[in-house]
């Protein structure tokens, strides 16, 4: 088993006024060649965005890019006539594929937007572009499957072997999570709590990646929001 801890307080930090934003990942003006992503996960942006304030109108293409409100509700436009808003409990998936344009924007003139801006990398490349996004419950002590390569359940699709799951879990309760390939790694990221997994403790924001292993356990030390991502480790 190969585990990389990212310390919350190691992350990259940009104060750009109406937007803090940190970085697991090299990203923007935060460059350590140490961290260039965690296989096909490339970029883990925890970001919070002032009343009214948002990201102007920019392109991407060939990354899947996922967003997940933790409080506040984020408005979204895209070049493919997608106008919408999303808050905490649902999941927006965009597919760049062979390009596209898109801005997001705090909704609201009075409280701040926090969400979870991720990439990954696709598995075929060029495709046509596409939008989805869902509302998730999550009940108490278990998983709840967010994202999966062929929308299993109620999940949203991406063009990878990638699987994206959130829980909610009570102080005292485990959790055992086994991964679904063999060549996949696991990213376990600490939205609010405290935890152990696999003799080491993580805090609020604090974010481990395991590699090498069949199944990991995790054992909650405090009230906790979670979010698992098992990747491929090759890009």
């Amino acid at each position: 088993m190969r585990k990389t801890i990212y310390k919350a307080d190691e992350r990259g930090f940009a104060n750009h006024g109406w937007l803090k934003t940190h970085h697991i990942f090299s990203f923007a003006n935060f460059y350590n060649e140490e961290r260039m992503g965690f296989g096909s996960l490339r970029v883990f942006n925890d970001d919070f965005v002032e009343p009214g304030m948002g990201f102007g109108t920019h392109p991407h293409d060939n990354m899947e890019i996922i967003s997940i409100p933790i409080e506040g509700t984020m408005a979204h436009k895209d070049s493919q006539g997608n106008e919408v808003t999303i808050k905490a409990g649902d999941i927006q998936v965009m597919s760049a594929g062979s390009g596209l344009t898109h801005s997001e924007y705090n909704y609201s003139r009075e409280r701040k937007l926090n969400f979870l801006q991720i990439w990954v990398f696709p598995n075929t490349y060029n495709t046509r572009p596409g939008y989805l996004q869902r509302s998730f419950h999550y009940p108490l002590n278990r998983l709840v499957l967010v994202i999966s390569p062929n929308s299993t359940g109620n999940s949203l699709p991406i063009k990878q072997n990638a699987f994206f799951y959130l829980g909610k879990y009570s102080r005292g309760e485990s959790q055992e999570y086994y991964r679904h390939t063999d060549t996949n790694g696991i990213f376990l990221f600490v939205i609010e709590g405290k935890l152990s997994v696999e003799d080491e403790f993580l805090h609020k924001r604090d974010a481990i990646g395991i590699e090498n292993t069949e199944k990991i356990t995790i054992h909650f030390d405090e009230d906790a929001f979670i979010l698992l991502i098992e990747i491929p480790m090759k890009k």
